[in-house]
């Protein structure tokens, strides 16, 4: 284990769940965390990013939060690395980004805790504040398009022609597209070859949507998904759905996907929400969790450098105003990702 080039300190600033049935947060001075895993990288935090219903996976999703967690909240981080393992290619000082794995306390506070498969090196082209806005959203969208949704991960290389050809058969559907992990999915599937990108979000995000690559906009304030693809149904049904809203939205998703297409959800399973009576059978439709890794992100980080995509941030708040970030991040209203800035390095 490598050692930090500065002292410690004993104590640090954190965010707080009191309990796990709490969705308030507190902000309290804690124990700066010691490595006890032989692959934990010890990182000084510069900021944070909260992910919209976080607060409640311990009473939705009590299996996946273990009951000895420390309920910091917050699973993306951009900072420093301060320790890490020898040999783990991370040395102190670096610049590194990552998603936290869910089950382990968050990156809201000042040191945080990441295991050398979900690190990365932030690309020379981000800030604090962008690099902190790319993990988590990023992967959901890439392990959602390219892992479970089928398209060819290797067309977002222009060269890569087979891969571009079998994408170019292939409409994607994105509900939330101006949202944290929307707008990633719009590009991606856009870069990567698609035949066509269908963005739904609100009239007031269109234009945002199209800039990223949508190649047409429904604004579900106008109409519903299933409005829309009624109207012509061989021409706007998708072979592939990515939903991020459940509910209704996703429910009506049913109606765009096509006979034999694929709906992936990362808010619901699509069965739940299955129009009654609507016979249509889909190759697959599930629910997935985003897995965090170093890997993936280093795939991305390469596009990002490249100028081929860009992490969209919608505001960016104090450490003390964590509560009007998590307000907005609630008012679903967000268009991008919520930052809280830990570090007083980081400047927007």
């Amino acid at each position: 284990m490598s050692t930090p080039a500065f002292s410690l300190p004993s104590q640090m600033k954190s965010l707080l769940q009191p309990s796990r049935t709490s969705t308030s947060l507190i902000l309290t001075n804690s124990p700066v965390p010691k490595p006890t895993h032989p692959d934990d990288v010890l990182v000084r935090v510069a900021a944070a990013s909260p992910c919209a219903g976080e607060l409640l996976w311990a009473i939705n999703f009590p299996a996946s939060v273990p009951t000895e967690k420390e309920m910091v909240p917050c699973q993306d981080l951009a900072g420093t690395v301060v320790t890490s393992p020898s040999n783990s290619g991370f040395v102190p000082g670096d610049r590194v980004y990552c998603r936290i794995d869910a089950a382990r306390a968050g990156t809201a506070r000042e040191y945080a805790l990441a295991r050398v498969s979900e690190l990365a090196e932030i690309p020379k082209n981000l800030g604090w504040v962008e690099a902190a806005a790319t993990p988590l959203s990023a992967l959901t969208a890439w392990q959602a398009l390219f892992v479970q949704g089928g398209l060819d991960a290797r067309g977002v290389k222009q060269g890569e022609k087979e891969a571009r050809e079998r994408n170019g058969k292939i409409r994607v559907l994105v509900t939330g597209a101006a949202g944290g992990v929307g707008s990633w999915v719009v590009q991606f599937a856009k870069l990567a070859g698609a035949k066509g990108v269908v963005a739904v979000c609100g009239g007031d995000k269109e234009s945002a949507a199209r800039e990223l690559g949508a190649t047409e906009v429904v604004n579900y304030q106008k109409q519903s998904i299933e409005q829309w693809v009624g109207e012509k149904p061989e021409e706007r049904e998708v072979d592939l759905v990515i939903d991020m809203i459940g509910g209704a939205s996703l429910k009506g998703c049913w109606y765009a996907v096509k006979k034999g297409g694929v709906l992936v959800s990362v808010n619901t399973p699509p069965d739940m929400v299955k129009p009654e009576g609507l016979e249509k059978e889909v190759a697959k439709s599930l629910f997935f969790i985003v897995e965090p890794s170093g890997r993936n992100l280093a795939e991305i980080g390469e596009l990002i450098e490249a100028g081929k995509v860009r992490p969209v941030v919608d505001s960016v708040w104090e450490f003390e105003e964590f509560e009007k970030a998590f307000e907005r991040l609630e008012s679903g209203h967000a268009k991008g990702k919520i930052i809280i800035k830990v570090s007083d390095e980081v400047t927007v």
